[in-house]
C-alpha cells in the first residue's frame, strides 16, 4: 500500500500510477463533493423530528441511508422514516461543493470508462451533483440499483457491468472504509481519499490527501492516472 507523502505537493500513486486501466469508478460523497455540513444537518434534523434530541451525531459515512435508519426505528418504520430523511436532505444543499481536483479528474476520464457509485438515492445524488456544479456521467449507480448497499461490492460490480467492463480491471476512488471494502470485493484497484476518515482508517492500494494534480490520461491499453504538469 502506498500513502501520501505530505512532504510532496505531487500525488504518491506508486505502484498504481504503473498500471492501466479499462475505467475509474467514483464515490461521491466524500470523494468528489464535499456535502459532509449538509448530511449532518440533515441526519441531526431528521434525528430531532423524531425525538432523539440533539445528542444525535451522523457518523456512518458511506453507508446507505436504508441501513442507518433500520438500526434506529422499528421495522414497520424503516420506509416512511427513510423516506422523511431522503426528503430532508434534498433540501439541505447549503454548503454543498466539489473538492479541489475533483471536476479536473472526473473530466480527464472519457465518459464511456467512468461511473459514480453511491450510497446516495438517485434523485438526492443528482441534486448534490448540480449543487457542486459537477456532471454526472452516464453511468450512475444509485442505492435505488442495488439490494446490497456498501461495504457488499453490488454497486461496483453493476457499474463495470453497465460500462462493460472486467471489475479487475477498473480503478475504485473512495473515501471510507466501507466504500474501499466494497471495492476490494468486487476485485477492484483502490485509490483512497483521506478527510471523512484518516488516512491510518483507509486500507487500499494508494492513500491520497485529495484528487488535486491528477488526471487519467489515455494510453493505448486503457487509462492511466498520473500528476498533471
Amino acid at each position: 500500500m502506498d500513502r501520501i507523502d505530505s512532504g510532496t505537493e505531487r500525488p504518491a500513486l506508486a505502484g498504481l500510477g504503473q498500471r492501466v486501466f479499462e475505467a475509474v469508478l467514483f464515490d461521491m460523497d466524500g470523494t468528489l463533493i464535499d456535502s459532509t455540513g449538509a448530511v449532518e444537518r440533515g441526519w441531526a434534523r431528521w434525528a430531532r423530528e423524531l425525538g432523539f434530541g440533539d445528542t444525535y451525531r451522523h457518523t456512518d459515512h458511506g453507508k446507505p441511508a436504508r441501513d442507518i435508519v433500520a438500526s434506529m426505528v422499528a421495522p414497520d418504520q424503516v420506509e416512511e422514516c427513510l423516506a422523511r430523511v431522503i426528503d430532508i436532505e434534498t433540501q439541505e444543499t447549503d454548503g454543498i461543493r466539489a473538492l479541489e481536483g475533483a471536476a479536473d479528474l472526473l473530466a480527464s476520464v472519457p465518459p464511456a470508462r467512468c461511473a459514480i457509485v453511491t450510497s446516495c438515492t438517485s434523485g438526492l445524488a443528482q441534486v448534490r451533483l448540480r449543487a457542486a456544479g459537477l456532471a454526472a456521467p452516464p453511468v450512475l449507480v444509485s442505492f435505488d440499483d442495488i439490494e446490497n448497499g456498501k461495504p457488499h461490492p453490488e454497486g461496483y460490480l453493476l457499474a463495470a457491468r453497465r460500462l462493460g467492463v472486467s471489475p479487475e480491471r477498473c480503478l475504485v476512488v473512495e473515501d471510507t472504509p466501507a466504500g474501499l471494502a466494497a471495492g476490494r470485493a468486487a476485485g477492484c484497484a483502490t485509490l483512497a481519499v483521506a478527510g471523512t476518515f484518516p488516512a491510518a482508517e483507509l486500507d487500499a492500494d494508494a492513500v491520497l490527501e485529495g484528487l488535486g494534480g491528477l488526471k487519467a490520461v489515455e494510453t493505448d491499453g486503457g487509462l492511466r492516472l498520473e500528476a498533471a504538469s
